[in-house]
């Protein structure tokens, strides 16, 4: 008799703040990573099991936050942020070098990698300062929200980290723009952004600099720097309608594929399944971003609303940006396939932001403080 109570009380206690068709959605996501990476790595069974287990961690975070009450939630946007911007300050100062990047620091412990924290804790801090202000939001209060944006941004894009400092840009113009900034400031900045292109041109890097010219006409430099876009286009296109079948990839299996199980694992599924795989694929996508624009919709907060769609606009922005990246249309900037692409940073990062999600929903009430 008590087993029998118990059980059904486990389940309910670690099922309660979950939202099963959101779950369901990107637990297919991963488990077609799963497939593709074992094709991708040619059958290495280890890293197939390495993916798993960052999957399982990054279930028990989407579990954690998912489990986390939404005042807490509110509470922890500040110190959070600012626990980011001392890491980032931390990198900038004593950060290790890794192919002429500093983007890691050494905690003893660990190392880790602070600009994936920011992913987070950007719109989460912009969202906090809007809720305090929402009575009477004024340009100034505008201002300010984008001066939180920008400042973990340069420190990002000093690094050099271009590709998290776009993802983390686009993740708080979201904030801004659900915010209700009025168009004509938004026409004023990108009149603004386009008139300082030469100079933003002057400030890249000259790698960064080749990825965009490379952009423009890859076969400049077919073997070096356009060797990537133009061997993803070929794996992309050779799949065709069907697909060359399952394991049967040749652009991959003959390593003709570079980072085949990170930024270039779209191209792997695309050669192995082809246009109507890429449907199925897209498909998925656009489910679980419904999904969100669904939770934002029927967030009850002005906070909970403006994290929501956040959360779900930048999720589809790592997916646009790595597929349009693979077929030509973006220049390579190093961002994975969401749910996909081998990984644990960016997998425990999306999923802390999905837990985010389904507390927003299952907890509807948000408590003051």
């Amino acid at each position: 008799m008590i087993k029998q109570r118990f059980w059904p009380r486990l389940r309910k206690r670690f099922t309660l703040h979950l939202d099963p068709v959101l779950l369901a959605a990107i637990g297919l996501l991963m488990l077609t990573g799963l497939a593709v990476l074992y094709s991708a790595s040619d059958g290495d069974w280890g890293r197939v099991l390495k993916q798993m287990a960052n999957m399982l961690v990054a279930f028990g975070v989407l579990w954690l936050a998912a489990n986390l009450p939404l005042h807490y939630l509110l509470r922890t946007a500040l110190p959070v942020y600012l626990f980011g911007m001392a890491l980032l300050v931390g990198v900038a100062l004593f950060g290790e070098i890794s192919h002429g990047a500093r983007r890691w620091l050494n905690i003893g412990v660990a190392t880790i990698q602070p600009s994936e924290l920011m992913k987070i804790a950007v719109p989460l801090m912009m969202a906090w300062y809007f809720e305090k202000h929402e009575a009477a939001l004024t340009l100034k209060n505008y201002f300010v929200a984008a001066l939180l944006l920008l400042l973990p941004v340069l420190l990002i894009a000093r690094q050099p980290d271009l590709g998290t400092a776009l993802l983390i840009s686009a993740s708080g113009f979201y904030v801004l723009f659900l915010a209700g900034l009025s168009w004509r400031v938004m026409g004023v900045l990108l009149v603004a952004g386009l008139g300082s292109l030469p100079v933003l041109w002057s400030m890249l890097h000259d790698y960064q600099r080749h990825r965009i010219l490379m952009l423009l006409d890859p076969t400049q430099d077919a073997l070096g720097k356009g060797y990537h876009t133009i061997q993803g286009t070929i794996a992309v296109g050779s799949g065709g309608v069907l697909g060359k079948g399952y394991l049967n990839g040749t652009q991959t299996h003959l390593d003709f594929l570079p980072e085949r199980t990170t930024d270039f694992i779209f191209a792997v599924y695309s050669e192995e399944f082809g246009l109507l795989g890429n449907l199925i694929l897209l498909g998925m996508y656009l489910f679980v971003i419904a999904r969100g624009f669904i939770i934002t919709a029927d967030a009850s907060t002005y906070f909970t609303r403006l994290m929501a769609g956040s959360i779900t606009l930048t999720f589809f922005t790592y997916a646009f940006v790595n597929m349009g990246m693979v077929i030509g249309i973006l220049p390579v900037v190093g961002v994975p396939l969401p749910l996909v692409s081998y990984g644990g940073t960016s997998m425990v990062t999306l999923l802390l932001g999905f837990g985010m999600l389904m507390s927003i929903h299952t907890h509807k009430k948000l408590v003051q403080t």
